[in-house]
């Protein structure tokens, strides 16, 4: 897994962000409800949490962000209206199954949304999402922000998922595929 040694830049930074997005899923893989509503003291993340989160930022910013269209339906019933937190308090409630479907459902759609948008318009590729003074964000800046979300994000399913069971690691074994 990585980026190839001499690919292009979509392709380096596409499999960047792939990497980061499968060790998250390896760090979350496999849990029931206990494992995945664990906490560290002093922070009130879950890996349950983190999974519905990132699955909203996969579904946000490859619908909203990137072409202007709607979030798919798995978000029409939502609290973001009384809660900026509302993914990761609501996952408390979700089942492993539910929040492992979001987010596989999410990087699916998400993958497939962004490489459609980079084969018809390349990383300079205006998205949708606009500055007050009209300037659009190029393709390649809604990649980087993913890449950063999913940066912070995998750093503290390390720390989650370690509390959980011990499970450490930079990259999942090379035979692992999701067990759900």
């Amino acid at each position: 897994m990585g980026a190839p040694l001499a690919g292009t830049e979509a392709e380096h930074l596409v499999a960047a962000l792939d990497r980061l997005r499968v060790t998250f899923r390896w760090k979350a893989d496999g849990l029931e409800a206990a494992g995945l509503g664990t906490r560290i003291p002093s922070s009130s993340l879950t890996l349950g949490g983190l999974l519905k989160h990132l699955a909203t930022v996969e579904d946000f910013y490859s619908t909203q962000r990137l072409s202007g269209t709607p979030m798919p339906d798995a978000w029409d019933d939502n609290g973001w209206d009384d809660a900026d937190d509302w993914e990761f308090i609501s996952a408390a409630t979700d089942s492993p199954d539910v929040l492992y479907a979001l987010y596989d459902g999410a990087v699916e759609r998400s993958r497939s949304l962004f490489a459609a948008a980079v084969a018809e318009r390349g990383l300079d590729g205006e998205a949708h999402a606009s500055w007050p003074d009209g300037r659009h964000a190029s393709i390649r800046r809604l990649l980087f922000d993913l890449l950063e979300e999913y940066g912070r994000h995998t750093g503290h399913a390390d720390l989650l998922r370690e509390a959980v069971d011990g499970r450490t690691g930079e990259d999942p074994p090379a035979d692992w595929r999701p067990a759900r």
